[in-house]
């Protein structure tokens, strides 16, 4: 797994020549604080969002929870959750990172091959991380749906700027990009 100093290091050695994107690198440190906020909001909620994205999907989708569908019986449903949970914390870990190579490597690689050969449909994959991709803007936005929260809406409490957080929305987007380009 590489953060932003390892991979500036590398690609330095790679070409034989002295760390010189300092600019990219100072940016990361400035970003620091904002950063643990996006990666605690994802964290802090993950097992919510995981649920409602999955929820969300079958509700799409009422075949997968027939006898038959990928996620009947109650075995595969907890599978399914699983991964959606395990896809998100390697998000979080990337945007922690400032890099998409733990994410490329412990996650993605291979992850097609692995569900085209379990029969798991990833149109409906695709769908549940899109899901989990709104939601994961809206907690580091600290905007969650209050409509759809109710009595367990769950905000950061950090005054946080909207513009600040663009930056991070757009980072944490490009990674579930990832994902969702891994897996068409």
């Amino acid at each position: 797994m590489l953060d932003a100093f390892s991979r500036a290091v590398v690609s330095a050695d790679a070409s034989t020549k002295v760390v010189s994107d300092m600019g990219a690198l100072k940016a990361y440190v400035a970003s620091g604080n904002r950063r643990l906020d996006a990666v605690n909001a994802i964290a802090s909620n993950a097992s919510c969002m995981v649920s409602d994205a999955i929820a969300g999907m079958i509700c799409e989708n009422q075949g997968l929870i027939q006898a038959g569908g990928n996620c009947y019986p109650n075995r595969r449903m907890a599978a399914c959750l699983r991964d959606g949970e395990i896809i998100l914390r390697y998000v979080a870990y990337a945007l922690l990172a400032g890099d998409a190579s733990v994410l490329d490597d412990r996650c993605l690689n291979g992850l097609k091959e692995t569900y085209a050969a379990l029969g798991v449909p990833t149109t409906s994959t695709v769908r549940a991380v899109q899901i989990m991709k709104a939601q994961a803007a809206a907690h580091i936005k600290d905007e969650p749906s209050e409509a759809l929260a109710g009595t367990k809406l769950r905000k950061m409490g950090s005054p946080v700027v909207q513009d600040r957080c663009a930056t991070l929305v757009a980072e944490a987007s490009s990674y579930f990009d990832r994902v969702i380009a891994a897996l068409s």
